[in-house]
């Protein structure tokens, strides 16, 4: 089950650091995501394995490990899988002024500026760039407080000149929801990872959850996501067939039902229409990062 908390995170620094770095292995998993915020920036490099992001309302499925970059306030979900096998994990997270305000407004500071503003919306990079900043971050562990601020500027200033990256999610502004609201869709969203593979999810039962009539909820939850609850549910049984296309060798026609649709050819339509290609068509090219 997932953490049932308020879904404000409060995050506090390392001790004698100005900044939180934590490093989770498989003898301690960072295993409960739950939907959650903070006013810090969130950094996350998960060195093998696959899983899906679920950042604001955008949903995508990676493979072979990821590196993500997250403006403050933004919400995510956690972004391991337990069900799937991964190396580790690290968290970074930080203020935007964890160096004293003024800080990255010195002109030799402009570049990581201006990559915190791209980050509101939330990054995630790909190519040589995951790895060589993975590496880095993983080095940490081992180093003194002085050698890890030092290490974190030259990360951040790596990532800033980096064009290796892709944005999860333009409307990242909208997303940013009071701590009552974010309860609410953390309950919706455990609800909907529970029941996405039957046939239905009514609508009476998710109001019923946040004590909201159907109306209401729907105007909730359209407001919070940008999506309708019908949209949002059919996107998140599309992203878990990405999955299932890329780690088994499950038929297109087993995937389908496995995924909640009952009807082959609506499967296809929604596939298609949120991946841009048909299933056997991104079976075939075995696309890493879909729907971004």
């Amino acid at each position: 089950m997932s953490n049932l908390n308020p879904s404000l995170e409060k995050v506090e620094p390392n001790f004698g650091q100005s900044f939180t770095y934590k490093k989770f292995d498989e003898a301690t998993l960072n295993k409960f995501p739950f939907w959650h915020f903070h006013p810090e920036m969130e950094m996350v490099y998960i060195s093998s394995g696959s899983g899906k992001r679920h950042v604001g309302n955008h949903i995508s499925y990676y493979k072979d490990g990821d590196l993500i970059f997250l403006g403050p306030n933004l919400p995510h979900y956690g972004f391991t899988d337990r069900f799937t096998g991964r190396g580790s994990e690290v968290v970074v997270q930080m203020r935007p002024d964890f160096l004293g305000k003024g800080f990255f407004d010195i002109p030799e500071m402009e570049a990581i500026s201006k990559f915190f503003e791209r980050s509101k919306g939330g990054l995630t990079f790909h190519g040589n760039i995951k790895r060589e900043v993975g590496e880095r971050l993983e080095e940490m562990h081992h180093m003194s407080h002085f050698e890890r601020v030092l290490t974190l500027i030259k990360i951040l200033n790596m990532l800033a000149k980096s064009e290796d990256y892709t944005l999860l999610n333009a409307s990242a502004a909208s997303l940013v929801v009071e701590h009552k609201d974010s309860l609410r869709i953390d309950k919706v969203y455990k609800h909907i990872r529970n029941h996405f593979q039957e046939e239905t999810i009514p609508l009476a039962d998710v109001a019923e959850l946040v004590n909201m009539t159907i109306p209401s909820f729907c105007r909730f939850f359209k407001k919070h996501t940008n999506k309708t609850f019908t949209q949002f549910v059919n996107e998140f049984r599309i992203v878990h067939a990405t999955k299932l296309l890329h780690e088994t060798d499950e038929s297109i026609a087993s995937i389908c039902f496995d995924c909640g649709f009952n009807n082959f050819s609506h499967f296809n339509r929604h596939f298609k229409k949120i991946t841009g290609k048909s299933p056997s068509q991104y079976r075939k090219e075995l696309n890493p990062v879909p729907l971004v």
